[in-house]
């Protein structure tokens, strides 16, 4: 997926969003990394839409990971900062990559302690199959069947990279 796949993909989730959320205060929250730099284009894109200001928020999961126990070292843990009232809002959570489901369970533990929000959406760029809990995505950029040998890996110009690209490379390769 190129920079023009990606502008499309979050152009037509951001239509999905609107159809999905009529009546609803919309809220929009990224997972810290992946899903911030993503977030925020899919605010702008549904500002646009909707000619609303919406509020953009961000979640750092670490502490909220369920193998905390099984690591050797102390997580690094980044800020989280949502700045408004998470409770009656339609929540758009937004991450790069859904793979086994686990940073969707902990953003959502971490997303409660800010309140009850009244729905909870799922937006994410790829969906590469391989879900170890039952969550799926409401709305979805793109769809890979990826091996588990292999990793899919969002490159977005504000995190550094020279363009915005998906690509799939073996696992453990820089």
């Amino acid at each position: 997926m190129n920079s023009d796949g990606i502008e499309r993909a979050l152009k037509r989730m951001a239509r999905e969003i609107v159809e999905r959320a009529r009546g609803g205060e919309l809220a929009i929250v990224g997972i810290r990394r992946g899903g911030v730099h993503l977030a925020e284009r899919l605010r702008r894109d549904l500002e646009e839409a909707t000619g609303q200001e919406l509020p953009l928020g961000t979640l750092d999961i670490a502490l909220y990971r369920d193998d905390l126990s099984e690591r050797a070292s102390a997580p690094v843990v980044g800020p989280t900062d949502i700045r408004f009232s998470v409770t009656g809002k339609t929540i758009v959570l937004v991450d790069d990559v859904l793979y086994t489901g686990r940073t969707v369970r902990a953003a959502l533990d971490e997303l409660v302690d800010f309140g009850r929000p009244r729905r909870v959406l799922l937006a994410v760029l790829v969906d590469r199959g391989g879900r170890e809990l039952p969550i799926a995505p409401d709305m979805v950029g793109a769809r890979l069947e990826v091996p588990e040998a292999e990793q899919v890996e969002v490159q977005l110009v504000e995190a550094g990279a020279a363009e915005d690209q998906v690509i799939v490379k073996p696992r453990g390769n820089a």
